[in-house]
């Protein structure tokens, strides 16, 4: 569903002939907003993962997309995400008593749901809205000193940041 495509990431897309996955295509779309090294990364795993002679890479830059085929095996060309701002503001904070009082740090960089500790609480930024996430096994203390964290981060950010509000 090309809905689903972002401007900020890169994809394959395999489109096999005839229900045949040893004969077809494969693109790898390089979002024109997309880090320079996953672009590359893309494009070498595509060519390991797909290393058929039967098989055409096609490495395509956002914009470019050949009409006839590409969206077409996309379900057709439909509006996607191509504003890659929340890149900007989207962070990851740990919060953890773990040490004998209470800390919180940053995750800097490719943050993942794996990142979620049953025993941490975790405040997430996305750049509209901070959310406060609970592990199953985080103290009532953590609770409440998290929960006053957000609201002193969101009043920060306020004053910080005005032309990007949060919720």
């Amino acid at each position: 569903d090309s809905s689903l495509l972002n401007s900020a990431f890169c994809y394959i897309l395999n489109v096999p002939f005839n229900n045949d996955d040893q004969t077809g295509i494969v693109y790898a779309w390089i979002g024109s907003k997309s880090d320079p090294e996953e672009a590359r990364l893309i494009e070498e795993v595509a060519e390991k993962m797909f290393n058929n002679p039967w098989i055409s890479l096609q490495v395509l830059n956002e914009g470019e997309e050949p009409d006839n085929f590409f969206w077409v095996a996309l379900g057709g060309k439909k509006p996607y995400e191509t504003d890659a701002e929340f890149m900007n503001y989207t962070r990851l904070f740990r919060c953890s008593n773990e040490k004998g009082y209470f800390t919180i740090s940053e995750k800097c960089t490719d943050f993942c749901q794996d990142d979620l500790a049953d025993d941490d609480i975790m405040i997430l930024d996305n750049g509209e809205q901070v959310f406060l996430w609970l592990g199953t096994r985080c103290s009532e203390v953590e609770i409440k000193l998290a929960y006053k964290s957000a609201q002193v981060y969101i009043q920060h950010l306020r004053v910080k940041q005005p032309e990007q509000p949060r919720k």
